[in-house]
């Protein structure tokens, strides 16, 4: 078996060619130096030098071996390099959320990427239970939720809550039981789950989402509110999609007596120790939130 160390005593002395001064660079005696020689003649069963006094000439064997040890000890140095480096602004980081959290979190990321140029956001939308099964399986490094995770292989963490709101078109003033029935629900696929949280808190009428008349239907974050915009009847959306509505004077937001908000969690895979590039967005996300 050849030591790394033999390899890199023959190549610095190859390159310097003195004995002496071979041993100064290396901080070593110059029988050490020697022997490491000795021991690689012996391995291979050839000689790789000539000496003359202190100096030393290669042989044809040794010049061989200087060409491929120090490609060995080039390559030995780049390993230990990569395995060891772990940049907290560098390579590519996969995030997944539902929409409304998404359209929050994208931006801010982007945000993050434009400061650190080499770090790369891959950000899916998806809906709770895919983010919990992308985690689990390696698939995305970051997943942030509106439910805990289910499977004992993510870990679920509460950072942040958002609210549920009551939105209508700009010109209703109150939002009355009759008003919202007369104005009709504007659904998505959340509709039902979301009506049910904030309006059975605060409508003491309210039994289940099918006592409006149902006017609309969008599975786009973005869109679900360009029907309420434009009269056609009401919605409940969660703070972040409503914030990223573009013609906010078309839509009203109202306070109701009983705030709701959903539990936003950050979902990681269990006993896994993360990338610093990793925690880097995770901390700026957590902060954005």
């Amino acid at each position: 078996m050849i030591n790394n160390s033999w390899l890199r005593t023959f190549c610095t002395l190859a390159d310097i060619g003195h004995f002496t001064r071979t041993a100064e660079y290396l901080h070593m005696t110059q029988s050490g130096v020697s022997q490491h020689v000795q021991k690689l003649e012996s391995h291979f069963a050839v000689a790789l030098l000539l000496r003359d006094g202190k100096q030393v000439v290669l042989t044809e064997a040794g010049k061989r071996l200087r060409v491929q040890a120090s490609k060995i000890l080039q390559d030995l140095s780049e390993l230990e390099f990569s395995i060891g480096e772990d940049p907290p602004y560098e390579g590519e980081v996969r995030v997944m959320s539902p929409g409304s959290l998404g359209l929050r979190l994208y931006p801010q990321l982007l945000t993050l990427q434009s400061r650190h140029p080499g770090l790369a956001i891959d950000h899916r939308f998806a809906p709770n239970q895919a983010i919990g099964k992308a985690v689990a399986d390696g698939s995305a490094e970051l997943g942030f939720t509106t439910v805990a995770a289910k499977t004992a292989e993510v870990m679920s963490e509460a950072i942040a809550t958002e609210p549920l709101l009551l939105v209508t078109p700009a010109e209703v003033d109150e939002p009355s039981w009759e008003n919202l029935q007369s104005l009709g629900f504007i659904d998505h696929p959340d509709g039902a789950h979301h009506s049910e949280l904030l309006l059975s808190a605060n409508f003491e009428q309210f039994q289940h989402c099918a006592q409006f008349a149902r006017k609309g239907f969008s599975n786009q974050i973005g869109l679900i509110l360009e029907p309420v915009s434009r009269g056609l009847g009401f919605s409940v959306l969660p703070a972040f999609a409503v914030e990223a509505f573009a013609r906010q004077k078309l839509i009203r937001v109202h306070s109701l007596s009983q705030p709701v908000s959903e539990t936003i969690y950050l979902c990681t895979v269990r006993r896994a120790a993360l990338p610093a590039r990793v925690l880097t967005v995770m901390e700026h996300a957590k902060s954005s939130l």
